[in-house]
């Protein structure tokens, strides 16, 4: 995830009501991984990623049938 992708899941936290801060996994770092974290403070937050994915999911709901293509195929263009 980029800069620009974590400020959506930010965003999209805060609209659902989710507490969190999105930031890198090594500060300053913002071509690395990101997480989500219950404090700003590198040197006492803790990552909170797996309790907010749960959260998330509990708001949508479990994917269930019909969320994708049931069948058919994917065909490029120009042949094979």
């Amino acid at each position: 995830m980029d800069a620009e992708a974590a400020r959506h899941v930010d965003v999209t936290l805060r609209r659902l009501g989710i507490r969190g801060v999105v930031a890198p996994e090594e500060p300053g770092r913002t071509a690395g991984g990101w997480r989500v974290y219950d404090s700003p403070d590198h040197g006492t937050r803790k990552d909170i990623t797996p309790e907010v994915l749960a959260a998330v999911v509990a708001h949508f709901g479990p994917p269930g049938a019909g969320g994708g293509p049931a069948r058919g195929f994917v065909v490029p263009p120009g042949g094979n």
